[in-house]
């Protein structure tokens, strides 16, 4: 079995470095924009960005490994543009879910509806490890030179950690804190603050998908729209039954 050319100490240098600069500017839009709306307490925050970053380095681990057991492929991959794509959808289902729940607290909005909003940050991880970049590049090429998907997942997994280091730490709580203060002190601006930070994470989206090809990102944002129509269609529906059987009651 090969050798991996870079020892693991370079690869947690290389995901510190990645964290410190291109991961904060390609992130923090997606994840300021959510937090933001969902306007939660401290523990909300912190346990968006713990979801945010598990699934970062829950993706740069399983990255690691695809590329030790396959060589080459993944950064072909990768370079076709599904990263975009997967971004893109990543998105633009974190919209809906934001639009359409309550609040961050929980209160109203069913529990499938809170265990999607608590998904999101997840999977917006996930998704953001897929732009192809040179730090992540040079981590594919180190673990397909590994030649073994085990070797390779360490690789990624210590790679993810260094990408961790983040000033996301701090700035993501920051911002729902913010969304937060203006909850309590506006409360009138909650939901057109979730609205527009939910229009914000379509755009995004939809961007994303431009990148890929023109008809998948209307074809993408319009059934991103169709879905969120339906949902408040079914919870207007559910709201006024259960004012009707008050009344009779």
């Amino acid at each position: 079995m090969p050798d991996s050319p870079v020892d693991l100490f370079s690869v947690w240098l290389l995901g510190l470095a990645l964290g410190l600069t291109a991961c904060t500017v390609t992130c923090l839009p997606f994840m300021a924009t959510w937090t933001l709306g969902r306007g939660g307490k401290l523990r909300d925050n912190l346990v968006d960005t713990l979801l945010f970053l598990s699934g970062r380095l829950t993706a740069y681990s399983a990255l690691g490994a695809i590329a030790g057991a396959s060589g080459s492929w993944l950064l072909a991959t990768l370079a076709s543009g599904i990263g975009n794509f997967v971004i893109g959808v990543a998105s633009l289902g974190a919209a809906v879910w934001l639009a359409v729940a309550r609040d961050a607290s929980g209160n109203g909005g069913c529990a499938l509806r809170r265990r999607g909003a608590g998904a999101s940050p997840f999977l917006l991880g996930v998704s953001l490890t897929l732009i192809p970049c040179l730090p992540l590049a040079t981590l594919l090429v180190s673990c397909a030179a590994a030649g073994s998907g085990l070797q390779g997942g360490v690789h990624g997994a210590v790679f993810g950690l260094g990408a961790l280091i983040s000033p996301m730490l701090v700035l993501i709580p920051a911002c729902g804190g913010l969304g937060r203060m203006l909850r309590e002190q506006v409360g009138w601006i909650v939901p057109w603050l979730r609205y527009c930070a939910a229009a914000v994470l379509l755009l995004l989206g939809a961007r994303r998908l431009l990148l890929v090809d023109l008809s998948v990102a209307l074809g993408m944002s319009l059934i991103a729209l169709l879905w969120l129509l339906l949902l408040e269609h079914r919870r207007t529906m559910r709201a006024a039954r259960v004012i009707v059987l008050r009344q009779l009651a």
